[in-house]
């Protein structure tokens, strides 16, 4: 496949695998070209809609959460039987062995790229836009360049009117990360303010949200550059999320609530995509709602019980009402639980059933990727059957929240060397989690905090990268080689556009 292409979409429904049977992968590529002659524009109301729904893009197992979460500490899917075995592809990620022909790292830079080259479209003189949409698609823009670069650190960017024989340009990290300053900076002062609450208010580009992704840029900026901590840069992350402060933002009483669909006060934004991955992937095949037992699991993600220990509480159960921290949830003996599912999982009639017949006890340790039985590994459940999809499936898909732009003034304010303030910060989070207070803080207990307070949120494999526990030895990983805090470039992108060059290391 040689021509000059903006991406080769590799969406195909045999890829959204939402069972466990071993994933045949077949490539039915759709080519999104670049217009021929003059550019005429785009409805911008229809793109935009488009470029929100895009927003939902960790709304599947695989692709960008596999790459956030399934290569880190926090989440690996080992091989029950020929269940989960999908040609390895789950297995390569636990162990840091991708190359630059893994299907979701392909997936995921199609879908990244080809979202931006929506927005450039929107975003071209010929579309005929208001000013506020023109400041939408710039957050939304930004949001997709972030993660271009944060994964592959090089961001081609093609312009709505430039034709096929064009090849895209690449922005390096550096261009990259001022390219999106200015779209956020841009759209600030156009985009709306919102106050914390407002659930109708908080699935679309806000003052609040563009502030939030400027704080995330700055506090990753020195790992995109190679270069060292600048306060400068603290000082933004601490500036912007001091105004998403004064819009009335605070912590939430009761964990779990901030992930159903009602307002609450530390949503920021969130996609209408739906969660149930969130709810189904980890879940036994006899696991459903708790009323009834439908909709069993798929029966994949386990967390390593390293980081399960990172948890207060008793270590081989959750009982409701037990002495565990708020966050680790409870698992009650008759109902399904929430949050880490260890022990003896419960159901509407009694005690659920493992495929033996025996009760369903899921077990702490797994000590291989292959051959495991369906109990093993402890599950995660953030997002509630019962709670979140009351009759059918709900959208409400967090995406920003306070709690973690807490975390981030935290870390900013200990980098500069403010650590009794940070020490506050965080300790007012664990207080209203129902965890003891900490007596000091290093760099080891943020990240071992926003682990406790974001797991499968998408986050942990940047948190990681930064500082510095992404390229070391951990569960399975076998190759802890710095190469593997960037992805690969995918072979068809490296022949199709010559301005690509494949990343160090593969």
């Amino acid at each position: 496949m040689k021509s000059k292409i903006l991406t080769s979409l590799v969406l195909g429904s045999a890829l959204v695998f939402a069972g466990c049977t071993d994933l045949e992968v077949v490539e039915t590529d759709s080519i999104v070209t670049a217009p021929e002659g003059d550019f005429q524009g785009v409805d911008a109301k229809g793109n935009l809609t488009s470029a929100y729904n895009a927003l939902a893009l960790q709304n599947t197992q695989e692709n960008l959460y596999a790459l956030s979460e399934a290569t880190t500490d926090e989440l690996f899917i080992p091989t029950r039987g020929t269940d989960w075995g999908d040609n390895g592809v789950w297995r390569d990620l636990a162990k840091h062995t991708w190359n630059s022909s893994h299907q979701f790292n392909l997936n995921t830079w199609n879908f990244l790229n080809s979202t931006v080259y929506g927005t450039n479209q929107l975003l071209h003189p010929a579309t005929t836009k208001t000013p506020l949409q023109e400041a939408e698609a710039k957050f939304i823009r930004a949001y997709f360049m972030f993660w271009i670069l944060d994964l592959w650190r090089q961001v081609p960017i093609r312009q709505a009117d430039e034709g096929p024989e064009v090849n895209p340009t690449i922005l390096s990290a550096q261009e990259a990360v001022d390219f999106i300053i200015s779209d956020l900076e841009a759209a600030l002062p156009v985009l709306p303010a919102t106050k914390s609450g407002e659930i109708e208010n908080q699935d679309v580009a806000s003052k609040a949200s563009a502030r939030m992704l400027l704080a995330k840029l700055y506090l990753n900026k020195h790992i995109y550059l190679g270069a060292t901590v600048n306060n400068a840069d603290m000082d933004k992350v601490i500036g912007y999320v001091t105004e998403i402060e004064a819009d009335g933002y605070k912590l939430q009483n009761g964990f779990f609530q901030i992930f159903s669909p009602s307002a609450d006060s530390e949503t920021i934004l969130y996609s209408n995509g739906k969660y149930d991955s969130r709810i189904w992937g980890s879940l036994h095949y006899n696991q459903g709602r708790e009323t009834d037992n439908k909709n069993g699991g798929w029966n994949g993600f386990v967390t390593p019980a390293e980081f399960y220990a990172k948890f207060e509480g008793p270590t081989d159960e959750n009982l409701e009402g037990g002495p565990q921290e708020e966050r680790r949830g409870y698992v009650p003996g008759e109902k399904l639980g929430i949050g880490f599912l260890i022990g003896t999982q419960g159901g509407p009639g009694g005690p659920v059933k493992a495929r033996s017949g025996q009760n369903l006890v899921f077990t702490k340790n797994v000590t291989s990727l292959t051959g495991q039985p369906d109990y093993s590994g402890i599950r995660l459940l953030k997002y509630h059957p019962t709670i979140n999809m009351p009759g059918s499936n709900a959208n409400h898909l967090m995406i920003f929240r306070y709690a973690d732009a807490l975390l981030m003034k935290a870390e900013a304010l200990l980098r500069k060397g403010s650590t009794a303030e940070a020490l506050t910060l965080v300790n007012s989070l664990r207080t209203i989690r129902q965890a003891t207070p900490l007596g000091s803080l290093s760099e080891d207990d943020v990240l071992d905090e926003r682990g406790r307070e974001l797991y499968i949120e998408g986050w942990r494999r940047n948190d990681m990268v930064r500082f510095g526990k992404f390229a070391a030895q951990f569960v399975f990983v076998e190759d802890a080689s710095p190469d593997r805090n960037v992805f690969p470039i995918p072979d068809v992108a490296l022949g199709s556009n010559p301005n690509l060059k494949q990343n160090a290391g593969y």
